[in-house]
Order: structure tokens, then sequence, then C-alpha cells
């Protein structure tokens, strides 16, 4: 499979397929259509039909698709059939929030490294993990071979932040900061402004 021939937002739907559907096997289903999982997501049933056809052929006319297999098969589309070590840059509020998170890790990711550059901070604790200085983060990150950062730095800091993290072989960033980041090709930066979100909705209020 190609990823650069997927269309981003079809990537961007399959982690809320997986989603209801755990909620579905949660509750003891074992089947599913896809006008069933449409009106629980909100999508038509054909664009998920189309969606999940751009992978292979996972359900049956008439029968609908195995919970069980579906969520097996999207957990090896998007890699979440394993446990993704991640490197937290950033040990303010936001930081500590989601350095404490525990919903990470039944959904393929757990953090394993908090850094600041804040000699105030540096030393403490954050639940389990002690905040560690940047300054030592390429090395760190590159020792133990993590691909994922979150960044919940300031603005400012940032892009200076990603630098660092693109030079210790990070390939995907989560980005808290309100600032759009400059990475290479290579590198995939996931954007989260919560401001944004509030302005985009409150158009419809």
């Amino acid at each position: 499979m190609n990823a650069d021939k997927i269309p981003d937002i079809i990537i961007g739907r399959l982690p809320i397929y997986l989603r209801a559907l755990q909620r579905m096997a949660d509750s003891g289903l074992r089947t599913i259509s896809s006008q069933e999982l449409g009106e629980m997501v909100g999508v038509s049933a054909a664009q998920i039909r189309k969606d999940i056809s751009q992978f292979g052929e996972f359900g049956k006319q008439g029968t609908g698709y195995s919970i069980a297999y579906l969520l097996e098969k999207l957990r090896e589309i998007l890699k979440v059939d394993r446990i993704w070590n991640v490197a937290l840059v950033g040990a303010g509020d936001m930081g500590h929030a989601l350095a404490r998170y525990q919903g990470f890790v039944n959904r393929g990711f757990k953090v394993v490294m908090v850094f600041d550059n804040d000699q105030n901070k540096i030393g403490q604790h954050i639940g389990d993990f002690i905040i560690e200085d940047t300054a030592n983060m390429i090395e760190r990150i590159k020792s133990a071979n993590i691909k994922i950062a979150m960044l919940t730095v300031p603005a400012p800091a940032a892009q200076h932040i990603a630098d660092d993290l693109v030079e210790a072989g990070v390939k995907a960033i989560l980005n808290y900061a309100p600032i759009s980041l400059n990475v290479p090709k290579s590198v995939k930066v996931q954007y989260i402004d919560p401001s944004i979100h509030l302005q985009r909705m409150t158009f419809y209020v």
C-alpha cells in the first residue's frame, strides 16, 4: 500500500471508525453494517464503504462487517497494532495533562519521556516521569529510537524545538503550539489548536 496515494481526509476518518468499532466490540456486538456505522459517526454508508475499500474488501454483501476483523485490519492500516513510544516536549499545563492522560496506551501510544527548558522544572516529577532538559533531548530521543513527539511549548519556541526533533529522527509531530511548523516533507505534522476549532464552531452558534 502506497500511503501517498491515499487521500489524507480518508486517513483522518479511519481513527473515527476505529473508535466507534471499539465501542461496539466492548458492548458485545459482533457485526455491523456500513449504514449502522455511518449513523454512529455521521458519515454516509457509501462513504464508509468507499473509504474502507481503499485498503481491500473487508465486508460481505448483506452481512456487513465483522467488527473484530475490521478492528484488526484498521489497527494494522494505522499501524496502531503495536505501542508507539512518544516524547513530550513542554511541561506546562497542557504538558502535565498529556503526561498524566491514561487514554493513550489503549490507542497504541505511550509517553515515555518529558522535556522542558525551564531549569525550575527540570528534575521535577509529572506522575511517573522526571522532567528532562531539552539540552539533552536530541541524544535521548535518538538513543531511544523514538519517532513520535508531542509539542506543547510556547509558539516562539516551537520551530526551534521542531528542528531539534527532526534532527533526533522524529517522523511525526503532534503540535499544540499555535504556529505552523516548517519541517521536511518526510516529517508529518498534525496541528491541534483549540482556538481554531472554537472559532470554527462559533460560525454555527
